[in-house]
């Protein structure tokens, strides 16, 4: 299947949280399997696309 998304993209909950990386492209569930670090533990999961958009870095002052 394909998607907006490919494995190595850099994506974060339209809700907002951490930035996590698509580990898988999306599977007959329509979701992505996504990682992201908590601290120093690595954490996963799964979500749909329509929950996720594009990680943008926050601009440092300069």
């Amino acid at each position: 299947m394909t998607g907006k998304f490919k494995v190595g993209d850099t994506v974060q909950l339209k809700s907002g949280g951490p930035s996590m990386t698509v580990s898988s492209g999306k599977n007959n569930n329509d979701q992505y399997h996504c990682t992201w670090f908590k601290g120093a533990s690595l954490e996963t999961g799964y979500f749909k696309e329509e929950t996720l958009k594009e990680y943008k870095a926050p601009k440092k002052d300069e």
